[in-house]
C-alpha cells in the first residue's frame, strides 16, 4: 500500500505539471503570435514559470520518497 501511495502521489504530480507546462507554453506561443515584439519578455517569463512548476513536481518526488521509506 505504501508503494501504491507513493506512485499515486507521483502520478498526480506528473500529470499536473505536464498539463500546466503545456498550457503555459500554449499561452506563451499565443502571446508571441499576437505581439511578436514582446517575444523575448514572454519567453523569459515562461522559463521562470516553468521552473516554479517543476519545483512542485520535485516537492511531490520528495513526498513520495518519504512516504515510500515511511519517514
Amino acid at each position: 500500500m505504501v508503494a501504491l501511495g507513493a506512485g499515486i502521489v507521483m502520478a498526480f504530480a506528473a500529470a499536473g505539471t505536464g498539463i500546466a507546462i503545456g498550457w503555459l507554453a500554449s499561452k506563451a506561443v499565443e502571446g508571441t503570435a499576437r505581439q511578436p515584439e514582446a517575444g523575448g519578455m514572454i519567453r523569459t517569463t515562461m522559463i521562470i514559470a516553468i521552473a516554479f512548476i517543476e519545483a512542485i513536481a520535485l516537492y511531490a518526488l520528495v513526498t513520495a520518497v518519504l512516504i515510500w521509506t515511511k519517514i
